[in-house]
């Protein structure tokens, strides 16, 4: 099979075509064909070793010291289900398929175990739109509902509103009741009224950590702002979520959370096929919808990297990794 393979960190050149052995699926595992694979923040840190912060060394000891250890990427993937093993349940071959495999998603198939977060797609989504959603989708239905904690009637500003995990934000904070406010350059803002944001905000004219007293929660998507800066823009009892943190952020979060009033909370998200259904669900309700910012072929994954790493995408940038099945995409270049 083919994949996009790495054996060395360093920027998107370091990516190459290689021809791989197909997987065989073990017990309780199913192969995947895969057709269309998100390249993720995730991606781009892993091929550079590009650990935020505190994540450094647990990183590279995880993940590889001097060169990766797994080395073909891809956490994401939708395609159909080639072949099970007499004891797979719970899918059979021919099933449209997508969810995390938290690796080896940038290759033609994979294996994975049936109880991994995988699940059907539904029938009106297409692979690149499902290949779409469930980084930056899960990220932002884990940091908004368990570290959060966000309300009905909450005012949130969600920064990054634009890009693989805020335009998630913006549309699962608004389904979950909050008075949405998005920052973008102003390009992007259709696309945040689209989804559901209430008022927009371009970063290039106002400083959005101005605003005084104004919002209980503020959703950092990107890495754009900080404790310090952003702690007059939260009101009395106002919460600072940033996606990526390192040392200063853990010690914040110990310190504000002992003294009260205006907090930063960090933490990890996971990827569990309950929250995966609950997407899901919202995508048939109209509620939740794959923000797709361009699909590149497979042998263009080095610019797919590139424009990922810009951290500039308007949702989220999927490769193809084979021909694409039923199913629509929205908002593909």
């Amino acid at each position: 099979m083919k994949a996009i393979v790495y054996d060395r960190y360093g920027p998107a050149d370091v990516l190459r075509m290689a021809v791989l052995p197909t997987p065989q699926p073990g017990k309780a595992e199913v192969l995947v064909r895969v057709t269309a694979s998100s390249v993720t923040t995730a991606d781009w840190r892993l091929r550079a070793a590009a650990f935020p912060g505190v994540l450094a060394v647990p990183g590279r000891l995880m993940f590889g010291l001097f060169g990766p250890r797994n080395n073909v990427l891809g956490g994401v993937f939708a395609g159909q289900v080639q072949e099970v093993r007499d004891d797979v349940t719970a899918f059979r071959p021919g099933d449209r398929v997508f969810g995390v495999s938290g690796g080896g998603a940038h290759a033609e198939y994979l294996t994975i175990s049936q109880d991994a977060t995988i699940i059907h797609t539904p029938d009106r989504v297409s692979d690149a739109e499902a290949a779409a959603l469930p980084f930056g989708a899960l990220s932002a239905l884990v940091f908004l509902r368990d570290f959060a904690k966000l309300k009905p009637g909450q005012s949130v500003l969600i920064v990054g509103a634009s890009g693989g995990v805020g335009s998630y934000a913006v549309q699962i904070a608004k389904r979950m009741g909050a008075q949405v406010t998005g920052v973008a350059s102003a390009v992007n803002h259709p696309l945040l009224t689209e989804l559901g944001a209430d008022k927009v905000v371009d970063y290039h004219r106002t400083d959005f950590t101005k605003a005084n007293s104004a919002y209980d929660v503020v959703f950092d998507t990107v890495g754009a702002t900080n404790f310090r800066r952003i702690r007059s823009a939260l009101k009395p009892e106002g919460l600072f979520i940033p996606l990526n943190f390192g040392m200063r952020e853990v010690w914040q979060a110990l310190w504000s959370g002992m003294r009260g009033g205006k907090r930063i909370r960090i933490g990890v998200s996971g990827d569990t096929r309950p929250d995966l259904e609950q997407l899901v669900a919202w995508l048939k309700d109209g509620t939740l919808r794959p923000v797709v910012d361009s699909i590149h072929p497979m042998d263009n994954a080095r610019e797919a990297h590139r424009a990922v790493e810009t951290r500039h995408s308007r949702g989220t940038v999927v490769l193809q990794i084979a021909e694409p099945m039923s199913g629509t995409v929205s908002g593909a270049a």
